[in-house]
């Protein structure tokens, strides 16, 4: 049987299989049978022999050699071969790492789960593997990246710096981690336009830090050297393999890889194949094979065999523990939802938009159908959601006309209150003009504040200064803060705007509730009630099943946006 019969058998899901041998017919038992030849479809290469006829498999396999040898004894397959090759196999499949001593010279004591973690990087740069530390949010994944260096350090490996790269936002925080919890290491930070001037002092360092924004620019000079590791922080915005920046990651020298994100795959399988061929080129296939093997099948056909295939392939690669299971000790998180009923003139001017929209909408599904009418829909929905959050924010007359803001004015009601409340505030919207309108009305009711936005030069002041507890509100934009910062002096976190995605507000949200939190963190979400912000909640609980979907059978429902949900989202208040 070759791949492609492989292919249709596991599709099929037969349940028995007689194979005429020379002896007879041989009935293969069910179990034993799917095991195989989905670990030999999975090995299946366009080359896969050689020259002796003999199977062709890298390292990054031998977790799914593993597969084969386990059955009862009387099926069993024996695998000939070095007895260290077999106990790698088995300590891949199952992720057992040596317990490997914490750095001497690391400023705090490791949790259990973050030993483990620092157990596992070694394990990965002993046996020359790469994978994904995908912790929840707020589980300090710098910090175990930070005792993985430093061990590296004070073992005498670091021959080459370590390079980081991050998001701009958290330039600071590497810095300020480093210095706190490893200042062993001399650090050196490739930012802004001084950052020339230290370009030749690139090998005199333990541990670069430069940007997403800064590949394409830097190109030449980041090329020119050779890195121990290469770290990729919030590796989820190195998801599409189709810009420049990604593809100089690729053309990095460094002898290690190593992704920290919290969220490997937001929007689809696509992204989690891009950050394994950054890691481990080739380990996936390309992206059309990647795309025909799995991607399509679980996808689009909910394809349980071929899920449960893929998370097997990974699972050696990707360690990640949620704040659940680990960090017992967080004191609680209440979520509050939040419902604002619109005045009558604001809710005119929402169904105005809405009518408008949706006509447009059907028109354009009608001409090209739905998938091809994404960005008439996206556009759309932005402009309904731009009118629940203040009616200024559309370039219209009409709404410029119009005097009521709901959920602005539930906000300015909430905000003195919390703070007579001694409250420390963390408020967030993806719309850097939403936060200057928010701004202007704090500003007039005189209550001291901070802002990080896209634009803010320095960002390390208002860190500081909200840390301090120096002002009781931090105006955040989702895009600049919501990832990376440690703001555990907060205790209440303010949603302006739902957006999609859950995994970016839960981001956002433990910037507060994350280690180092000792107060019981309150979320606010304000949603106008009836509106397109309803209808977005209940979008976001099907698409939170994305990810977890992949490792877990009970929740591998893929979200899809069909008419049927188009239609409920323009639907009337």
């Amino acid at each position: 049987m070759g791949p492609e019969g492989v292919d249709n058998f596991l599709k099929k899901g037969a349940k028995k299989l007689k194979i005429k041998t020379e002896k007879g017919t041989l009935t293969v038992p069910e179990d034993v049978l799917q095991r195989i030849l989905g670990t030999l479809i999975e090995l299946y290469d366009k080359d896969p022999l050689t020259e002796d006829g003999k199977l062709r498999f890298s390292k990054w396999q031998l977790a799914m050699m593993h597969e084969l040898t386990k059955a009862d004894a009387a099926t069993r397959l024996r695998w000939m071969g070095s007895t260290e090759i077999q106990s790698l196999a088995a300590r891949l499949a199952n992720r057992q790492a040596e317990r490997v001593v914490a750095p001497s010279n690391l400023n705090c004591t490791l949790r259990p789960y973050q030993q483990e973690g620092l157990n596992w990087l070694q394990f990965l740069r002993t046996n020359e593997l790469a994978g994904i530390l995908a912790d929840d949010m707020g589980l300090e994944k710098t910090v175990q990246a930070l005792a993985h260096v430093l061990a590296e350090k004070e073992a005498g490996r670091l021959k080459n710096p370590v390079l980081v790269v991050a998001p701009t936002s958290l330039m600071v925080n590497w810095r300020l981690e480093a210095e706190k919890f490893t200042p062993n290491l001399k650090v050196l930070v490739l930012q802004g336009m001084q950052r020339k001037q230290s370009f030749d002092a690139i090998q005199e360092h333990d541990l670069v830090l430069t940007t997403y924004p800064l590949l394409p620019r830097d190109k030449d000079i980041l090329l020119e050297h050779e890195y121990h590791l290469l770290i990729l922080d919030e590796a989820h915005f190195a998801k599409n393999a189709n810009t420049i920046g990604y593809k100089v990651l690729q053309q990095i020298k460094a002898t290690h890889r190593v992704c920290l994100t919290g969220t490997p795959m937001e929007n689809h399988l696509g992204e989690l194949w891009a950050l394994f061929n950054f890691l481990m080129p080739g380990f996936l296939g390309d992206a059309k094979r990647f795309g025909i093997t799995f991607r399509g099948p679980i996808e689009k056909q909910g394809d349980q065999s071929r899920r449960q295939w893929l998370a097997k392939r990974l699972s050696p690669f990707i360690m990640r523990r949620t704040k659940e299971e680990v960090a017992t000790e967080l004191p609680p998180k209440t979520i509050i939802v939040k419902k604002i009923d619109l005045g009558e003139e604001q809710k005119q001017l929402y169904e105005a938009i809405r009518l408008a929209m949706n006509s447009k909408v059907q028109a354009e599904i009608e001409n090209k159908g739905l998938k091809r009418s994404h960005i008439i829909i996206l556009d759309a929905l932005l402009k309904m959601r731009q009118v629940c959050c203040d009616p200024r924010l559309l370039k219209l007359k009409a709404a410029q006309d119009t005097k009521e803001s709901a959920k602005l004015e539930v906000l300015m009601e909430l905000l003195p209150e919390m703070i007579e409340e001694k409250r420390q505030i963390l408020s967030f919207s993806q719309f850097t003009s939403m936060l200057a309108l928010i701004e202007q009305a704090v500003k007039a009711k005189g209550i001291p504040y901070v802002m990080l936005t896209g634009q803010t030069q320095d960002r390390s002041t208002p860190i500081e200064q909200f840390q301090a507890g120096k002002v009781p509100l931090f105006l955040i934009s989702l895009k600049a803060g919501g990832v990376g910062l440690n703001l555990t002096a907060a205790d209440t976190v303010i949603h302006y705007d739902p957006w999609w995605n859950p995994a970016a507000e839960n981001q956002a949200t433990d910037r507060a509730h994350r280690i180092g939190q000792t107060k019981p963190v309150f979320v606010y979400k304000l949603v106008t009630a009836g509106t397109i912000e309803e209808k977005i909640i209940d979008l976001q609980e099907r698409k939170a099943t994305l990810l977890s979907g992949l490792f877990d059978e009970t929740k591998a429902d893929k979200v899809k946006l069909s008419e049927s949900d188009v239609a409920n989202l323009f639907a009337p208040i």
